[in-house]
Formats: C-alpha cells, sequence, structure tokens
C-alpha cells in the first residue's frame, strides 16, 4: 500500500463534478465575512483561548466568524445549543468536506497546514447517514473488544515503569516523560506496533496537529507506519484493534482501515495525553481541588469530569458543512460553508453553567467528546487510561510538586487541542512497588 498523501480534493458527494478552477484575482471567494478574528498564530495559547472564545461570544453571539488559516475563514460554534443540533441534524450540517465552498472553488492551497486534519478521507469522521453507520460499527465492535482489567493493568504497570525511571532523579518533566509515553506504551499495543514504530507515529500525529509548514510531511510519514501495520496484520491477524477492523464482517477496506486507524489515533492519543497532563496541572496548581481528591470529596473520575469542563483536552474540532442556506445563531450561514465545533467556548456557555459558572460535579453534559451519532467511539478507554494514569502518580508521588511557578507553563500551539508543552516536577519519597524502588 502506498503512503498517505495530504488528502486529495474530490468530486463533490452530489453532483459529482470536480471542483472549478480557481476565480481570477478579485473576484473574492465567498466567506461568513470579509476579516475574521485568526484562530491560530503564536498569540493564542492555552491562557489566552477562553477570553477569546468569551470575546467572540459578546461581539457575535453563539457563531461567531474566525479565521483558521490565512485567508481560510469559517464559523465557530460556541452555543451548547447550537453545537448540540450542529451534530445532531445531518441533513443541514453534513460531516463530508467535499461539500465546502472554498475547497470546491480550488481556493485551499494542497500543502494548507490544516488539509490533514480537514480535507476528506474515506473514514467514520468524514461520511454521513449509512456509510457512517457501517465504519462506526466496526470501530465500535474493535474497541469493544479491549479487555477492561487487562488494560488497566497494562497501564498501571507501564505507568509504574515509567515513574521509576525518572524516581532516582526526584525530578521530571510530567509531559515528555509521562504523560506522552504512556498512553503511547498502551495504545499503540492495542494496535499492534511496537514500541520504537508507535513512537514515530506519535511524533507524526503530533506534527499533523501542530498546524505548521511540516503537516503534510508529517501525514505522509504517519500514513507510511499504518499502512505497513495493515499489510503485516492482513497476513498475520493478532488481538488487536487493527486486526479486529481488517476482520469485521463490515468488510472494510484496507483504505478504510488505515483512514479510521488516523481518525481513531488522532483524537485518542493526543487528546488523553492533553487529559492526563492537565489533570495533573490542576492537582499541582489548584489546593482546593487537590484536598478535595485526597480527602474522599471528589473521585478521581469526578476530577476528570471537570477537567473535561473547564480545560477540554481538544478546544475545537472539525468540521461539518451546510447543506442549504439557513438562518443559525443569528448568522447568514451559506450552503457550503465550514462550520467548527467549538467544545471548549460552548463548554462555557453562560446559558448552561450553574449562576457561579462551576460545574455541577458528577455532570456529564459537556462536549468535550462532541455528541450525536459522531460522539467519540473511544471515551471509554481514553476515561481509563486517564484515570489509571493519574491515581497511579498520585499514590506512587504523593508529595510531588510543581518545580516552576504555574505562570511559567507554556502551552502548545493548536487551533485544535490545548495541551501543555511541560509540566517540571519535583518530589522526595517515591512509592514504588519493591520491584521498582531506585537505589538510594
Amino acid at each position: 500500500m502506498t503512503t498517505l498523501p495530504p488528502p486529495p480534493v474530490p468530486p463533490h458527494p452530489s453532483t459529482g463534478t470536480t471542483p472549478s478552477p480557481p476565480p481570477s484575482p478579485g473576484t473574492g471567494a465567498r466567506c461568513p465575512v470579509t476579516s475574521a478574528p485568526a484562530l491560530y498564530g503564536p498569540e493564542l495559547d492555552g491562557d489566552s483561548l477562553p477570553a477569546f472564545y468569551e470575546q467572540l461570544r459578546r461581539e457575535h453571539g453563539p457563531v461567531a466568524p474566525v479565521a483558521i488559516a490565512p485567508g481560510i475563514q469559517a464559523w465557530l460554534v460556541l452555543g451548547h445549543r447550537e453545537l448540540l443540533r450542529l451534530t445532531r441534524e445531518e441533513q443541514d450540517f453534513s460531516h463530508d468536506p467535499r461539500r465546502w465552498t472554498l475547497l470546491r472553488e480550488g481556493r485551499v492551497p494542497a500543502d494548507s497546514p490544516i488539509m490533514p486534519m480537514v480535507g476528506w478521507r474515506p473514514a467514520l469522521l468524514y461520511t454521513d447517514g449509512q456509510q457512517h453507520r457501517r465504519m462506526r460499527t466496526a470501530v465500535s465492535d474493535a474497541l469493544a473488544g479491549i479487555n477492561g482489567h487487562e488494560l488497566r493493568r497494562s497501564v498501571r504497570t507501564a505507568a509504574e515503569r515509567l515513574i521509576a525511571s525518572f524516581a532516582e532523579r526526584r525530578e521530571a518533566d510530567l509531559v515528555p516523560h509521562y504523560a506522552r509515553k504512556l498512553p503511547l506504551m498502551v495504545v499503540t499495543g492495542l494496535l499492534g506496533l511496537d514500541d520504537r514504530t508507535g513512537q514515530q507515529l506519535v511524533q507524526a500525529i503530533a506534527g499533523m496537529a501542530a498546524a505548521n509548514a511540516d503537516s503534510v510531511n508529517a501525514s505522509r510519514r504517519m500514513g507510511a507506519i499504518l499502512a505497513a501495520l495493515i499489510e503485516e496484520k492482513r497476513r498475520r491477524p493478532g488481538s488487536d484493534v487493527t486486526s479486529a477492523l481488517l476482520h469485521h464482517p463490515a468488510r472494510l477496506t484496507d483504505e478504510e482501515v488505515l483512514h479510521n486507524l488516523v481518525v481513531m489515533f488522532v483524537a485518542g492519543n493526543q487528546t488523553t495525553v492533553n487529559w492526563i497532563a492537565t489533570t495533573l496541572r490542576i492537582l499541582l496548581c489548584d489546593p482546593a481541588f487537590r484536598s478535595s481528591l485526597s480527602g474522599g470529596h471528589l473521585s478521581v473520575d469526578d476530577a476528570l469530569d471537570l477537567v473535561l469542563w473547564r480545560h477540554p483536552p481538544t478546544q475545537n474540532f472539525p468540521a461539518r458543512y451546510a447543506t442549504r442556506d439557513l438562518r443559525f445563531g443569528g448568522q447568514d450561514v451559506r450552503a457550503g460553508d465550514m462550520l467548527l465545533l467549538g467544545l471548549a467556548g460552548a463548554n462555557q456557555d453562560p446559558e448552561v453553567l450553574p449562576a457561579d459558572g462551576v460545574p455541577v460535579t458528577g455532570n456529564r453534559s459537556h462536549l468535550a467528546f462532541g455528541a450525536g451519532p459522531h460522539t467519540c467511539p473511544a471515551q471509554d478507554p481514553a476515561r481509563l487510561i486517564t484515570r489509571t494514569a493519574v491515581d497511579t502518580i498520585r499514590h506512587r508521588l504523593p508529595d510531588l510538586e510543581l518545580a516552576v511557578p504555574e505562570s511559567e507553563l507554556e502551552w502548545i500551539k493548536s487551533p485544535w487541542s490545548k495541551g501543555l508543552a511541560a509540566l517540571p516536577v519535583r518530589f522526595t519519597d517515591p512509592q514504588l512497588p519493591q520491584q521498582h524502588v531506585p537505589p538510594a
């Protein structure tokens, strides 16, 4: 199988016609507005994004115009009610990017950093109706075949091994040394990859999600790794998710398996990394939060849900495409316009939060995993991995503390996800199992 190139510009799903040539200079592509706030660039990081969303809400309401790359504009859906409608009403909002006006008009450069994220692929994320149900059944069944007890055991074993690797130093950066490595060790095993190849895959995915000049090359590297994996599992199937997809009654093609693995791994790995790191950051920086957890007033699952409300690992998610002209969230949306799922903004919609702005403990009506038919199918294994990762490090490093002022923590720069670039910590008394006790 060939490597995965940047997604092509395929025929329009309803007309079957290929995109028209780019309009001549001066004609202007149809965009939501002539100028829109930029949802990209070094000015926007994890600390400034919440204020940015609220400014958009004040100025434009629940649906706001944004630019996601130079010259490429879309609607960002910030209202909780509006986002539910966006995700549930497929007759008005399609998942198929071949409907996107800017793409059909040739207005999106083939090497645009957003193309690996929004270009059409034969995967459940880009399909509607029966085709989506066929692929989702295969993916859901493959994930349902994961043994939860074995997964928890493997996560705990991997977590303790990682903690032991830096325990002797009495300091660590929990993003590269723990949060980023742990899902890799677990998920690549679920896919049937060895550790070294899994590391290469995660690096390629991180490069793709960064939405920069190397994103297209990163997409190709990712495709090459997954293509080789599929070829191997066709010859020698095993008890892994890749083999389950290849041999499911839905009869997915190798190309469909490859692209659904992309969707599963991109959504699952980086989201889980961010979820782990952000939860640990709050435990280290919020004494009341940590005390409530240690005192039994909050469970680890309560803590994880509060993180999903306040700091969802995926901030914004592409995309839906209007199937007709309509009035939506106070805006005149045209057929073919792109709409982004503003998950973080919708979670902070004043219309759904209590008067004090603090989500009720145990409330899982957040939109961190999306909603409707396309709700994330991997949220249960992701929660199990995150819960076990947080619980293990809390018990093994009980005196863990932040090694720098909270104001010095840096965030990755991405329009899609909110994750820490680093989380330096120190500790003095690691409580490891006997086989992992470091030398004095």
